[in-house]
This record gives structure tokens, sequence and C-alpha cells, in this order.
């Protein structure tokens, strides 16, 4: 509730999610070999990509969004971020052994499997940067 006693207007989902990688070059070729993502923007500290056309992976590089950005359009305030992230990719369940086999071959080591209690699963792996990356199927989540 908020200060009014009416509910929250209503969000429609995530749209960005955000990691700070050390090199902008190494980290798209990662996302690109593993997920062939679509670019929709880039330059020399950020790069957006296309994630099921529902939403946005940010790539920034790290320190490279610390300062406030003037863009044509108006500023983007500074932000930054440092340590180990995580950040979930939705898959359908018939798809699991095809992502795994394809982390496989492409020597992506996988660090985890969960069973959830709803029945579905998620697996784990890194990214260069040692960010944690989950693929995760249907019955994780209530809403998913």
């Amino acid at each position: 509730m908020n200060g009014s006693g009416q509910g929250a207007p209503k969000v429609r989902g995530i749209l960005e999610s955000a990691l700070y990688v050390e090199n902008l070059a190494r980290s798209a070729a990662f996302y690109d070999r593993v997920f062939d993502f679509p670019h929709l923007f880039g330059n020399d500290a950020l790069i957006a990509l296309d994630v099921a056309g529902a939403g946005v992976l940010l790539l920034f590089r790290r320190g490279g969004s610390a300062k406030a950005q003037e863009m044509p359009g108006g500023v983007i305030p500074a932000h930054d971020g440092e340590g180990k992230l995580h950040a979930a990719f939705a898959i359908a369940a018939d798809d699991l052994p095809v992502w795994e086999k394809r982390l496989d071959q492409l020597g992506i080591a996988v660090e985890s499997r969960m069973s959830w209690p709803l029945g579905g699963t998620s697996v784990y792996f890194r990214d260069p940067d040692g960010h944690l990356l989950e693929l995760v199927t249907p019955k994780v989540w209530p809403t998913y």
C-alpha cells in the first residue's frame, strides 16, 4: 500500500537487468556464443542485448557508468556494480537437455543443478566475469 491507502499502480514486468563486466568485447562474445541474443545498442560503456523480445540484458563496462551520461534525450544517472551478480533466463522444460548439451559443447561447466519443490529445474553456470547465470524451467516459482 502506498501512503494514500491505495495500492500502487501495476508494473508490467522487469524490462532491463544489468551486469557489470571488465571487458565488453569478451562478454559480448560470450553472450553471443551462448545465447545468440540480438544486439540493440552498443558503445564503449554499454552493450544492450534483446532477451527473447521480452527484456533487455545490459552489459556495462565496470566503472563505465559511474558518472552521469548525457544522451540526446536526457541524462542517465550514475550507477555501477561490483561482485558476482545473478541473472536467470526462462527456458522451456523440453529444452533443458538441449541447453545442457550446448553448454557442454561450448566448454562451459555447469556449476550446479537444482530441482525445485514445484517441479521446475535450474541449471547454474558462470560468465567470464564470474556472474552466476541460471537457466530456469517452469514451475520454479508460482509465477513461472
